[in-house]
């Protein structure tokens, strides 16, 4: 069983360029073994985009009553 109630300090606490020097190395090694970024897709048809950004459908509903009605 372990027993951290005798935790000592032993070396005294980073000074502000050590830290910053640290956590520049651990960006640096973030960047460097970060997966590389998935490819882009395409970019869809004009017609297509401005269909879904107005949210229509390019098939038929049927007989619509009421097209601004969805009961």
């Amino acid at each position: 069983m372990l027993n951290h109630g005798n935790a000592q300090l032993i070396a005294p606490s980073a000074s502000p360029e050590e830290a910053g020097a640290i956590v520049a190395a651990l960006e640096r090694f973030r960047r460097a073994t970060a997966a590389p970024a998935a490819p882009s897709l395409p970019a869809p048809h004009e017609w297509a985009r401005a269909a879904m950004l107005e949210g229509v459908s390019n098939q038929a509903q049927g007989d619509v009553r009421d097209p601004w009605i969805n009961t």
